[in-house]
């Protein structure tokens, strides 16, 4: 058997219906998670936000509020997706050339990971932004939002390779 044939996904059961995972027997260990994605955008958006005068207020502080509030509300918008008590949620936004890059940590102290908090938050920031901004620039392009790294529970530290088609790299395994 190969290592794809033995990966199974754990949301479906033997008859192909999704289901809940049931994580009651794990152990509660801190878990974190941080993703990243992009919002790119014309040198007129960006020359507005960067002078304060998006009509709707500043996108960015907005961004940042939405996605921290998002990653809290993650297991209301995804599907049987365990709601966590986080311990932390940040959302950090950096300007880059063409744009602006997302960064959203989350962390718990629980029985299951945080990488849909994690993903959740630079998703809603990115499209709080392009909200805020459409009036400028309707062809901005919300791009690259991916897991970059998590610790905790079984699995271990995974962190995301940096070249383009390269398997991502888990550090640690725990056993």
């Amino acid at each position: 058997m190969t290592k794809r044939q033995k990966l199974s996904l754990t949301h479906v059961d033997t008859e192909g219906r999704v289901r809940m995972v049931d994580v009651g027997g794990k152990a509660a260990t801190v878990r974190e998670a941080v993703a990243r994605g992009t919002v790119r955008m014309s040198a007129t958006a960006r020359r507005l936000i960067r002078s304060g005068r998006i009509k709707k207020g500043d996108p960015l502080q907005a961004a940042r509020l939405a996605g921290i509030m998002a990653a809290k509300r993650t297991s209301e918008l995804i599907p049987l997706c365990h709601p966590l008590p986080l311990t932390h949620v940040g959302v950090e936004i950096s300007p880059i050339p063409g744009g602006y890059a997302i960064e959203g940590r989350a962390k718990t102290t629980g029985q299951t990971g945080v990488e849909m908090e994690a993903l959740t938050a630079v998703a809603i920031a990115a499209l709080t932004i392009y909200d805020m901004v459409k009036a400028a620039d309707k062809a901005m392009v919300i791009g690259n939002v991916c897991l970059v790294e998590k610790t905790g529970g079984r699995s271990g530290h995974y962190v995301r390779s940096k070249g383009k088609g390269q398997k991502a790299k888990v550090r640690s395994k725990v056993r």
